[in-house]
């Protein structure tokens, strides 16, 4: 089996004359949690997109699971689960409808729904809120929720585009609870975010701006060559060394 989840080889998406995504290059390990930091306008959710079979590149190679993004994009859907910062829930279905419906449209074999289902709500955490209204829970909740709708088909690769936004640090640190849980279990996580003290919770982390990867290491080893004491101090200086450029 290949060791590499992902793999991106000189990837480039441009939308008339300009480009979001820069000849960017990159390999993701199986059962890594790969992050993607940057500031919004950076290319993360451009990429991720094209990573999820859901726009064509420009130009460049990319594989996720070991099928080509561009010439198998169902092969590619059929490996994954998605979750955007939306959450992508039915606000006007209960709990447990939105896992029926996300079941279905994931085609979970029928025998397997009601296991699932139940081991969705276990993990949400809203096994005696089942019969509520979507809209009537807190961001937390729907955050948790999203991301089981997302696994219920037990995809190996896992794609989250800035998960954790709008909800409180509480709610993120038990969401990335979650996350360890799921890497833990073999699932590849990649994560994009804009979340300074998120950025340390990955294996490896990429740092993305104006569509280019600026660095690329273990959150530990991009301290240590910045000469920084936190992720915050080198994403600044990252930035601040890319601006000297124009």
């Amino acid at each position: 089996m290949n060791a590499w989840a992902v793999e991106v080889d000189s990837l480039v998406k441009r939308f008339g004359d300009f480009c979001a995504v820069d000849h960017v290059s990159f390999r993701v390990r199986r059962g890594e949690i790969f992050g993607f930091l940057g500031p919004n306008g950076a290319g993360k959710s451009t990429t991720i997109r094209i990573l999820c079979g859901l726009l064509a590149p420009t130009q460049g190679k990319a594989r996720v699971g070991g099928f080509n993004v561009a010439t198998e994009p169902e092969k590619v859907r059929t490996n994954i689960g998605y979750m955007s910062q939306k959450f992508s829930l039915y606000d006007d279905l209960t709990v447990e409808e939105n896992i029926d419906f996300f079941g279905g449209i994931y085609a979970v074999p029928r025998e397997l729904r009601r296991e699932r289902k139940e081991s969705v709500l276990k993990m949400a955490g809203l096994e005696e809120n089942r019969r509520s209204l979507t809209r009537l829970l807190a961001g937390g909740w729907k955050q948790r929720l999203a991301l089981g709708c997302a696994i219920l088909h037990r995809p190996p690769i896992l794609f989250l585009d800035e998960p954790t936004s709008g909800v409180d640090p509480i709610a993120r640190r038990m969401f990335w609870s979650l996350i360890y849980e799921l890497s833990d279990a073999g699932h590849t996580v990649f994560v994009t975010t804009h979340y300074m003290d998120e950025a340390e919770y990955c294996h490896r982390l990429a740092l993305m701006y104006r569509g280019k990867i600026s660095a690329l290491d273990t959150p530990r080893s991009l301290k240590e060559a910045a000469s920084r004491d936190s992720m915050e101090d080198v994403f600044i200086a990252m930035i601040e060394r890319e601006e000297s450029k124009t």
